[in-house]
């Protein structure tokens, strides 16, 4: 099985929650690492293990991201790690495959399903490296992980969403 390390200077974990009722805050992660094991013609041998770092979230807003790192949300003094590893990855056909793990945030772990498209192997334009590339997204309710900050707003309405949209895409270069 080819091993693959997550590039993180091409790949991005970012998210989207409803604020207010009414629109979405869009944010990410700065600080991703992981290793993929990985060979197309053998998807479900694959397996992934990401590690993200909470305390490298930004939305733009530094007010916001501030709030974010406290302990009203990620607490990254206490939980300074979001991880991911997988259990079990199906093959669907093509390029798409349904990846089976935990995901701990917030001290809490959690199993999730998503499914996840990969593309290649190519070649940079050097020749130098070999990458491929994965993309997944998911919905998950943040208040399973134990982040349940909100403020009540008219109307039996809340200020953040429960539902948080992960969306992950990696590019990947294998170890030689």
């Amino acid at each position: 099985m080819k091993k693959w390390a997550v590039d993180s200077d091409h790949s991005v974990a970012a998210f989207s929650i409803r604020h207010m009722m009414i629109a979405h805050v869009r944010g990410q992660f700065n600080s991703m690492e992981g290793v993929i094991h990985f060979d197309p013609p053998d998807v479900a041998g694959a397996s992934v293990e990401l590690l993200i770092g909470a305390a490298s979230v930004v939305t733009g807003i530094q007010k916001r991201d501030d709030h974010l790192r406290s302990s009203d949300f990620l607490d990254v003094a206490a939980y300074p790690r979001i991880t991911f590893k997988s259990s079990r990855i199906e093959p669907l056909g093509g390029s798409r495959a349904r990846v089976t793990g935990d995901l701990t945030m917030h001290g809490v772990t959690k199993q999730v399903t998503v499914d996840a498209e990969f593309s290649g192997p190519v070649k940079d334009p050097f020749g130098d490296d070999v990458s491929m590339g994965f993309s997944t997204s998911a919905v998950i309710n943040r208040e399973d992980y134990g982040i349940t900050w909100n403020q009540p707003m008219e109307n039996n309405g809340i200020m953040l969403g429960r539902e948080v949209i992960l969306m992950i895409d990696l590019e990947a270069d294998l170890v030689k």
